[in-house]
């Protein structure tokens, strides 16, 4: 059984999916991707936080009920 392991965990290391080489042939043709892909990050995701603005939404978040259709009593 050792020996299965082994092969299996040989295997593993050189595999690669058609996904990833569809990927990496893809990123070689158009290297342009990469660099798009960063800008659209930083337009909508790395922004710096503001601390103040944070903690105000925290502190004015209203609790939710567990179970938002039911009708309090």
């Amino acid at each position: 059984m050792a020996g299965f392991f082994s092969a299996v965990k040989k295997m593993a290391k050189y595999y690669e999916s058609d996904l990833t080489k569809m990927m990496r042939e893809l990123l070689k043709a158009n290297p342009r991707i990469l660099e798009e892909q960063k800008k659209g990050r930083a337009l909508w995701w790395d922004k710096k936080q503001d601390q103040d603005t944070l903690k105000r939404a925290g502190e004015s978040r209203v609790e939710q009920q567990p179970y938002v259709y039911q009708t309090k009593t």
